[in-house]
C-alpha cells in the first residue's frame, strides 16, 4: 500500500462490490437481499467481539474487514435498488458525529467522557422530539431494538434516561441499590412465587447494569469474559476431580466452593 492515501483501499472495496453485483459478477452476490444478509451481519459482529475479547489484533483486523464488507454489501444492494448508496451512508454518519460532538465541532465544553455520553443522549432526545409527530412524548426505549442482548439493552435504556437527568449521582448509591435488590431477591427465594422471583432477579440485573455504568464497564463484555473464565476454571476443576476420584455431586456447597477455589488458584 505504501504511498496510498488513507481510505484508498476503502474505495477499492466499493469497486470490488460493484463488480460482484454487476452484470458479469457473482450469481450468489446477485441473489442476496438485506434480509438474507442479516444473519451474516450478526455473525460477523459476534466474531469481531470474540477477537476483541481474546486480544488478537490480527484477528480483529480481519474480522473488522468482514464486518465492513457487510456494510458495503448492504449499501450496494440499496444502490442497485435506486434507494441510496455508500456515500449516503457515510454522509449520514459524518453529519451525526459532528452534530453530537458540539464540544469538538462547536463551542460546548465537557468535563469528561461521562458528560460526553450524557450530552449524546440529550442530543438524541432532541432529535427524536424534532422527528416525532406533534407533541406526543417519546418513550425512553423507543427505537432501541428489543432483540438486543438484555444487558446491552438495559444499559442503553439507562444511558438514555441519564440524558433526561435520571441517573445515580454516585457509584455508592448505585451499589446500595444493588444490595437492596439482592435483599429483596433473597426474601422471595424461599417461596414458590416464580413470577416474584423472576421480577426480583430482573431488578438485581438492572441494578448491576447501573453499577457497571457508574464504573464505565460494559456489562455485556464483562459477563462474556467472566463466563469464559468460569468455563476455563471449571474444566480444570473437572480434570482435577477426575484425576483424584472426587465426586463433585457429593460435595456440599462449602466443599464445592473450596474445591473450585483451590483449583482456580493452583
Amino acid at each position: 500500500m505504501g504511498s496510498e492515501p488513507t481510505g484508498a483501499r476503502l474505495l477499492e472495496l466499493v469497486r470490488v462490490m460493484q463488480r460482484l453485483r454487476g452484470p458479469d459478477g457473482c450469481p450468489w452476490d446477485h441473489e442476496q437481499t438485506h434480509r438474507s444478509l442479516g444473519k451474516h451481519l450478526l455473525e460477523e459482529a459476534h466474531e469481531t467481539l470474540e477477537a476483541i475479547d481474546t486480544g488478537d489484533t490480527g484477528a480483529l483486523r480481519d474480522e473488522l474487514g468482514d464486518l465492513l464488507l457487510q456494510v458495503v454489501f448492504h449499501a450496494q444492494i440499496a444502490s442497485d435498488d435506486g434507494a441510496w448508496d455508500v456515500d449516503d451512508v457515510a454522509d449520514a454518519i459524518v453529519t451525526k458525529l459532528i452534530r453530537r460532538h458540539p464540544h469538538v465541532f462547536g463551542d460546548a465544553e465537557v468535563s469528561g467522557a461521562g458528560e460526553v455520553l450524557t450530552n449524546w443522549e440529550q442530543i438524541k432526545a432532541e432529535e427524536r422530539a424534532a422527528n416525532g409527530s406533534g407533541d406526543e412524548p417519546q418513550r425512553v426505549d423507543d427505537d432501541i431494538p428489543p432483540t438486543l442482548p438484555a444487558l446491552a439493552r438495559a444499559g442503553k435504556v439507562q444511558r438514555r434516561a441519564a440524558g433526561y437527568g435520571f441517573d445515580w449521582r454516585s457509584t455508592d448509591a448505585a451499589i446500595a441499590k444493588l444490595r437492596e435488590e439482592l435483599d429483596e431477591l433473597a426474601s422471595v427465594v424461599e417461596g414458590e412465587d416464580r413470577d416474584a422471583a423472576e421480577a426480583e432477579l430482573g431488578d438485581v440485573l438492572l441494578a448491576a447494569v447501573s453499577v457497571a455504568r457508574r464504573l464505565d464497564v460494559d456489562p455485556e463484555g464483562a459477563l462474556r469474559r467472566s463466563t469464559a473464565r468460569f468455563a476455563d476454571r471449571y474444566e480444570r476443576m473437572r480434570d482435577r476431580a477426575d484425576a483424584e476420584g472426587v465426586d463433585l455431586a457429593a460435595l456440599n456447597d462449602d466443599e464445592l466452593l473450596a474445591y473450585f477455589r483451590v483449583t482456580r488458584d493452583a
